[in-house]
């Protein structure tokens, strides 16, 4: 019998969170367009898949919403929290759901890597749950502040991973019948993001 490990994410133990990518901050940051296209393809396969995805938005009278990219791709029914804390476990609302949420590891991805992204990702890991940061997810204005938050957050325990790895630990094997979906949205090129 086959005992899988415990470190691997799977689509029943896993909640997709994305923090902040809002239609005044995608522009700013570094590799913007590429964040937003391996964002809609976690989303996606998170939807076929059914993981659940969740949301948080900064400031949005100020930062504007979830860029449209995103949204279109969201579920009805998905959770959404607003925010003006850089971390999103300081909103009560969201620490009551997730102290309740039975999934054990929070993959992340958003904006900005070095201020919001790890904020929250530092406070979960308290509140015991495993984080992975989507690297390829993620962003920043400037690349220092990413290679620092990535340090950091390595050194403290967070996994590390790419989309695509994210993608097929969710799908497990070839026999999932999400498996050609995940393959396509693996195969996708950036310039289709607006396709897939």
């Amino acid at each position: 019998m086959y005992n899988r490990s415990f470190s691997l994410m799977s689509a029943q133990n896993s909640l997709l969170l994305l923090i902040d990518i809002q239609e005044r901050l995608v522009p700013s940051v570094y590799c913007g367009d590429m964040l937003v296209f391996n964002v809609q393809r976690l989303i996606m396969a998170a939807n076929a898949l059914k993981t659940q995805v969740v949301v948080s938005e900064q400031y949005p009278e100020k930062l504007g919403l979830t860029v449209p990219a995103i949204t279109q791709n969201l579920l009805t029914g998905t959770k959404m929290f607003t925010k003006k804390s850089f971390s999103v476990c300081a909103v009560p609302e969201f620490s009551s759901f997730i102290e309740n949420e039975p999934a054990q590891k929070v993959i992340i991805c958003g904006v900005e890597l070095h201020v919001c992204v790890l904020q929250s990702a530092f406070d979960l890991m308290l509140l015991g749950k495993e984080i992975v940061i989507v690297t390829d997810a993620c962003a920043c204005r400037f690349r220092n502040d990413y290679d620092a938050a990535i340090r950091r957050l390595d050194s403290a325990g967070a996994t590390l991973a790419t989309t695509e790895t994210v993608m097929f630990e969710w799908c497990e094997t070839a026999a999932n019948p999400a498996f050609r979906t995940i393959s396509k949205l693996a195969k996708a090129k950036e310039r289709e993001r607006t396709t897939i």
